[in-house]
C-alpha cells in the first residue's frame, strides 16, 4: 500500500497575530498527505512580565498555536535550542495538547522527552522521535525530575593538521595553518538512542527519526555518523533541521536522509529580527509499505506578509545546482521535474 509523508522545517510563530496567515497560500498541498510532521522551533507560552529580545527562549503568543492546527499538522517535534524554560515548555505541552497535536522530543522529565509519538492513520502507525544536539548547557536538558529537550549530545576536537589529507591544505609547517574540526555523538546518547529506535521499530509502521542539529551549510560528521545508526537501527525516513540552510540529502540502504530543511515559517528569530527571504525545503516520502518509492522536495520561501509560498524551481536553478553538487558527495542525484528536485542514488 502506497503512502505518503510530508516534511517541514522550523516553524517560529512568534509575532503571528492570525494563524489563518502563515500557512495559508500552502495548506491546500499540506492536506494532500497521509501524514504531515515539523519542527516547532517555539514555545507557546505568554510570559508573565515582559521578556528581552535577548532571552533564550522563543515565545510565540499561544493563540498563534492555532496555525498548525489550520495547516494539519499531526506532530510535531519539539527538541531544540529555543524551547528553553520550564514553565515555557509545560505551557507549549499544553497547548499542543488542546490543540489535539502529540508532540516529540521536550517533556516534563527525561522520560517523557525522550519518548516517541505514534500516529495512525488508515490503519498505519507511523512513530516519529526527535533529538537535539544543539542546545544550552544549563537548565535545558530534561532531567530525572524536571522539564526540558531530549538531546543527543555531541563533541568536538580540533585536531592539527600534521599529514597532508586535504590538498588545498598547506602544511603545518607554517604558522597560521587552521586546524581539522572533528565532530562526533556521544557514545552512550547514541547507544541509549540507537536502543529507542529498536524498540520503536517493533511499535510502528514506519519510524521517522527527527534531529535539530548542524553549523551552517556543513554536513559535520557527527550527523551523518547519526543519520546512519538509526537508519541501521530501524528508521525509515531521518529528517534534519536547525541551520536554516537548505542541506544536501542522502539515500542510505535504501532510506532518505534530509539533513536540514531549512526554514518552513520563521519571519522573527534571534534578537527580535526580522529574517530575509530564506530558501526551505518542503520534503515529500511515499513509500510502498517500508520500500521507499520516491523522495523528493519543493523550496519554499516567504513573502512581506509572513506566508510561506512554494518556489517557482526555474527561479532557483543557483539553488538547485548548488544542492545537486554538495548531494552528489553523498552518492545522491537530484533530478527536477516541474517544481520538484527528485531522489535518487548516483
Amino acid at each position: 500500500m502506497s503512502r505518503t509523508l510530508l516534511f517541514t522545517g522550523d516553524i517560529n510563530l512568534m509575532n503571528v497575530a492570525d494563524p489563518a496567515l502563515p500557512f495559508g497560500r500552502i495548506a491546500d498541498t499540506l492536506r494532500r498527505t497521509d501524514v504531515l510532521f515539523g519542527n516547532l522551533e517555539c514555545c507557546l507560552y505568554q510570559p508573565p512580565a515582559r521578556t528581552s529580545a535577548t532571552d533564550e527562549g522563543f515565545y510565540a503568543a499561544p493563540a498563534a498555536g492555532a496555525a498548525l492546527k489550520l495547516a494539519g499538522y499531526d506532530a510535531v517535534g519539539n527538541a531544540n535550542n529555543v524551547n528553553y524554560g520550564a514553565d515555557a515548555i509545560r505551557s507549549s505541552l499544553r497547548e499542543l495538547e488542546k490543540l489535539g497535536i502529540p508532540a516529540t522530543g521536550t517533556g516534563l522529565n527525561r522520560a517523557q522527552a525522550r519518548a516517541p509519538v505514534i500516529v495512525t492513520r488508515n490503519g498505519v502507525r507511523y512513530g516519529f522521535v526527535q533529538r537535539t544536539s544543539v542546545y544550552w548547557p544549563t537548565n535545558h536538558e530534561a532531567g530525572e525530575h524536571s522539564p526540558g529537550v531530549a538531546v543527543l549530545r555531541g563533541h568536538t576536537a580540533y585536531q592539527l593538521p600534521l599529514h597532508k589529507t586535504r590538498p588545498e591544505m598547506p602544511p603545518a609547517n607554517r604558522p597560521g595553518v587552521p586546524p581539522v574540526i572533528l565532530t562526533w555523538a556521544d557514545r552512550q546518547y547514541l547507544a541509549d538512542y540507537v536502543g529507542e529506535i529498536a524498540a520503536l521499530r517493533k511499535q510502528a509502521d514506519v519510524v521517522v527519526a527527527s534531529h535539530h542539529w548542524g553549523l551552517h551549510e556543513e554536513v559535520l560528521e557527527y550527523m551523518t555518523e547519526i543519520a546512519h545508526a538509526v537508519i541501521d537501527a530501524g528508521a525509515d525516513i531521518v529528517i534534519g533541521h536547525g541551520p536554516h540552510y537548505s542541506l544536501p540529502v542522502e539515500i542510505y540502504k535504501g532510506k532518505p536522509v534530509f539533513y536540514g530543511l531549512g526554514s518552513f515559517s520563521f519571519h522573527t528569530g534571534h534578537g527580535g529580527r526580522q529574517h530575509g527571504d530564506w530558501l526551505g525545503m518542503l520534503a515529500r516520502v511515499t513509500l510502498n509499505g517500508r520500500e521507499l518509492d520516491s523522495a523528493s522536495f519543493e523550496f519554499v520561501r516567504h513573502n512581506e506578509r509572513n506566508e510561506t509560498v512554494i518556489c517557482d524551481m526555474a527561479h532557483e536553478r543557483a539553488a538547485v545546482a548548488a544542492l545537486q553538487q554538495r548531494s552528489a558527495a553523498f552518492g545522491t542525484a537530484i533530478r527536477t521535474d516541474g517544481n520538484r528536485g527528485l531522489l535518487h542514488a548516483a
